[in-house]
């Protein structure tokens, strides 16, 4: 640089695991600004990088002595500039979360380079085409919410509590009309790509070939054509998983996040973060409102609804007056003691349910059964010696499948299964338990004539086997639904009026200060699966929960239908143990394939931890330090895992604590991975 042109140095943030962004110098040939995507050198190879500041110096010679950058290499013409709300937010996102900002920009950009080539495929179509329709006429109460947030064009966090069945997907579809006539686009966010089929078809029944879709199932050039047509305009509303928060959409009108209280939303791998939250931060830069909708709000999103940081909007009844379903709660203690029941019932049903299953049918009507818990068994053990089948790479039991093998659902291990032990060679492997596939099958004895379907990660793999299950549940050939939680979210199928929850104790004991609150969603949103249209008898839907504990408050309070008074009780039991809402946390586990070495690592962490908060007491005395401990699941894909948690009530100064205590990791060794979790979901 001897031309006598000014200079400028250049920051940029780099695709790498890199907390600090780097500086270079601008290149004479090509001029950068923010939100540039560029080439740069890194070590002895080239990598993307994204250039977030760009700033003057008075002489190249002190420059290039003083620091001896690099220049940038070239400008990624393909690539458009990233408009500096959108940016601004990734920045919040890599602070908050604390990860490498680069990594963090990376997300914004499709798997592969655009192609004007268009490949066939045997595959269904993203959207399908479909004709529009005309919009319902609101109830009372979806007007009046209507109304309220249209009156609030910049950033508000509006948060609909709607019973299910109460509408409030016609609200989300009236207000996107509306930011579409304004000319700007919306977002609308689902905690599970299986939710998408049935929505999209919603939408494009009211918005046609304006509707895009982003989620993981898609293929690699599906998502990329999507993501083009988004950002090139020829699309004005993008439905997706977590990941579409990361589509840079433009002259963002609407942000709506469905089924808000869902764990779906948080990320659990790498960059950890929660879409809900993300998703009102990029609301806030976009200056646009933000809806997050659910018959059973998050305690976090209900408390701020409180202290009138978010606007609440409440529907109290279902569309077209339907009445909520009937709950009946089935002691299956006494249901031991029953000497009525017939004997050719499986030993999971109740003659209860079982009784209201023949007249569902009876009265061509369809019925869901819903158990959180795959498989046909989860403990195998022999009775001779006391051998368990657990896995050897995890702390979990293996899972008896029906094709006579066990199989660890963490890191897939399988093994065959054999009667004989293989620890005393004498005894034979009992296999105790229920899982989805067990009900499948015994239900298949009880009505062999009948059409039964399983909806689990085991049968529903990919996009087009979600589609066919909802079309079949749709056009009525299936009768009884077997499924896990997948079945719990947001579906919507005229014929279903009786829903059975098959154990509803699964998650009552779980090591989760959240393990009641998510019980009382999950029992919740299944019930609201029953009855969302006129039955054939004109009768309310029908659920039936089987549970060996009656009185667990979660169970009570769905029964009443009550989820004031449960938030109102969860809420009180939290505040004293300074759980979320109240405080936040920040977790932190050491993992390693040496017990001692991740043992150790968390230990010195702990010192360091505690040497920080004394050296600035000023600053971070309000902070608790929880742990070490090993974790719940201490052991998964031969990976030993321990954690520590600090708590406090601002997330400024845990994060400020946190990025101290990791800013020099040369203390870890080179076999341990420290791994950060701002608002952890589970501490499993």
């Amino acid at each position: 640089m001897t031309d006598g042109r000014q200079p400028a140095t250049v920051t940029v943030a780099v695709d790498a695991p890199l907390l600090e962004n780097l500086t270079y110098l601008q290149n004479p040939d090509c001029s950068v600004e923010r939100g540039d995507i560029v080439n740069v050198s890194l070590g002895k190879r080239n990598v993307k990088g994204f250039v977030v500041q760009k700033s003057i110096e008075n002489s190249s010679d002190q420059i290039e002595s003083k620091f001896k950058l690099k220049e940038i290499i070239s400008i990624d013409p393909e690539w458009p500039r990233l408009h500096d709300p959108f940016l601004k937010w990734l920045e919040w996102i890599a602070e908050y979360y604390i990860h490498p900002l680069g990594q963090v920009i990376q997300l914004s950009f499709p798997p592969l380079r655009k192609t004007t080539q268009k490949r066939k495929s045997n595959r269904a179509p993203v959207i399908p085409i479909l004709e529009k329709t005309i919009r319902p006429e609101l109830t009372s109460e979806q007007k009046k919410c209507v109304d309220a947030i249209s009156a609030t064009p910049d950033f508000a966090v509006h948060l609909v509590h709607g019973v299910t069945g109460s509408g409030k997907t016609e609200i989300y579809l009236q207000l996107f009309e509306k930011c579409i006539q304004q000319n700007k686009k919306g977002l609308f966010l689902v905690p599970e790509i299986s939710l998408t089929p049935q929505l999209v078809n919603r939408f494009v029944e009211r918005f046609g070939d304006q509707v895009a879709v982003l989620h993981s199932q898609l293929t690699d050039r599906e998502r990329t054509n999507q993501w083009w047509e988004i950002i090139e305009g020829e699309k004005k509303i993008l439905i997706g998983a977590r990941s579409a928060l990361f589509c840079p959409v433009q002259n963002l009108g609407l942000v709506v996040v469905d089924e808000e209280h869902e764990s779906s939303f948080k990320q659990d791998e790498k960059l950890k973060y929660h879409g809900r939250d993300c998703a009102v931060m990029l609301g806030k830069f976009s200056n646009c409102p933000v809806i997050l909708g659910s018959a059973t709000p998050s305690l976090e999103s209900w408390k701020n609804a409180q202290e009138k940081k978010y606007f609440l909007h409440s529907l109290l009844s279902r569309v077209a007056d339907r009445p909520l379903p009937e709950i009946d709660i089935i002691d299956l203690r006494a249901e031991k003691d029953n000497q009525k029941r017939p004997q050719n019932l499986p030993f999971w049903l109740s003659e209860s349910l079982y009784k209201k299953m023949l007249l569902a049918i009876e009265n061509k009507e369809q019925v869901a059964l819903l158990l959180n818990r795959r498989g046909m068994a989860n403990l195998v053990f022999c009775q001779s010696c006391g051998y368990s089948a657990d896995c050897p790479n995890c702390d979990i039991s293996l899972t008896l499948h029906a094709k006579s093998h066990l199989v660890c659902h963490y890191c897939d291990y399988h093994q065959n299964f054999t009667l004989k032990c293989p620890q005393c060679s004498n005894g034979e492997l009992t296999a105790l338990g229920l899982g989805t596939e067990l009900i499948e099958t015994d239900l298949k004895k009880l009505f062999p004539d009948l059409e039964i379907a399983r909806a689990d990660r085991d049968e529903i793999q990919s996009r087009l086997d979600m589609e066919n299950l909802i079309a079949d549940m749709e056009s009525e050939k299936i009768n009884i639904l077997v499924g896990t939680q997948m079945i719990a979210k947001g579906l919507d199928f005229p014929k279903l009026n009786l829903v059975g929850l098959v154990l509803a104790d699964v998650g009552f004991n779980l090591p989760d200060f959240r393990a009641t609150e998510k019980s009382f969603q999950l029992i919740t949103q299944m019930s609201g699966r029953s009855g969302r249209h006129v039955s054939a008898l004109g009768a309310s839907g029908q659920v039936v929960v089987q549970t060996y504990n009656p009185e667990h408050e979660s169970l009570t309070f769905a029964k009443n239908h009550d989820y004031l008074g449960f938030v109102t009780q969860e809420l009180q039991a939290r505040s004293p143990l300074s759980y979320p809402p109240f405080q936040k946390m920040i977790s932190f586990r050491i993992q390693s394939m040496s017990q001692e070495l991740a043992q150790q690592t968390v230990q010195l962490i702990k010192s360091r931890a505690i040497s920080l908060q004394q050296k600035f007491s000023e600053h971070f005395s309000e902070i608790q330090i929880l742990g070490p401990a090993a974790a719940p699941l201490a052991k998964i894909k031969n990976i030993y895992r321990f954690h520590m948690i600090i708590k406090g009530e601002k997330s400024l100064v845990l994060n400020n604590f946190s990025r101290r205590l990791l800013a020099d990791q040369k203390w870890v060794p080179a076999k341990v991975k420290v791994i950060v979790d701002v608002d952890p979901i589970s501490l499993l």
